[in-house]
């Protein structure tokens, strides 16, 4: 099985060389192309404005300066020998879950194999602070990853359909099993956050700002939350079917 790797946080990411790992458990034929720059929230986006800069970095490793997407069109379109049988994205340091998924990079990986007619598959770690440190237990992914991608690879999907796995903040030993999630609702909004450079000119940071939500059962955010791991189908196919007779009666 050749696989294909890439991510979202960059090809010198801790996360990437954990999700190398865990790739070599399945096979012994991965290849790794990733941005060279941090690309997180960047979500499905194309250079279509610029040149892909492509840069070797060692045997079957290779830099992009672009984005997920980008990395995945590279790879294979021009790098791989062949098309991947399995496209890996991550692993991401933080959850991808709700509605973050609009924005994540990671996802995006996933989601431009899955368009590619790959099976793909997102995968991202939780994390927390300590101090001002990011403590991200990636031996989590490390440790579960393997036997459960085993099990996701042998299962059958319908085109145009991804996979988001997420690993709950807390240790292997810790986690209380994996669920089948749907993708929740999280209550936040971004904040502009205005700061002065020493010329004095102001400059624009954007944030998020985030409310407590509990997670409905059954959803990733629930699944986290309770030490879950959560396994999200996603799907190309934005159409919001429940609504096309309706419309369809409003413009007759």
């Amino acid at each position: 099985m050749r696989i294909l790797l890439t991510n979202d946080d960059g090809i010198h990411a801790e996360g990437l060389a954990s999700l190398e790992r865990v790739a070599r458990t399945l096979s012994d034929d991965v290849w790794v192309v990733a941005p060279e720059q941090d690309q997180s929230g960047y979500a499905h986006s194309l250079s279509i404005s610029e040149p892909l800069r492509l840069r070797k970095i060692g045997e079957k490793h290779f830099a992009v300066r672009g984005t997920p997407t980008d990395c995945v069109i590279m790879g294979v379109k021009k790098i791989l020998p062949g098309a991947p049988d399995l496209i890996l994205s991550g692993i991401n340091s933080g959850a991808n879950i709700a509605d973050d998924v609009t924005y994540s990079g990671t996802v995006a990986g996933a989601m431009e194999g899955a368009l590619l007619g790959i099976r793909s598959i997102a995968l991202s770690q939780g994390y927390s602070y300590v101090g001002e440190d990011r403590v991200v237990p990636y031996e989590t992914t490390e440790a579960l990853a393997p036997a459960l991608l085993k099990k996701l690879v042998a299962t059958p999907l319908p085109d145009g359909v991804l996979l988001n796995v997420n690993f709950p903040n807390c240790l292997p030993e810790e986690v209380a099993g994996t669920v089948v999630t749907s993708q929740g609702k999280l209550v936040h909004s971004l904040w502009v956050d205005e700061r002065r450079d020493g010329r004095g000119l102001p400059y624009y940071w954007l944030r998020f700002g985030r409310e407590p939500v509990e997670g409905k059962r059954g959803t990733d955010l629930y699944a986290l939350r309770n030490r879950l791991v959560s396994v999200t189908p996603l799907q190309l196919d934005l159409t919001a079917h429940e609504i096309r007779d309706q419309l369809s009666k409003a413009l007759a």
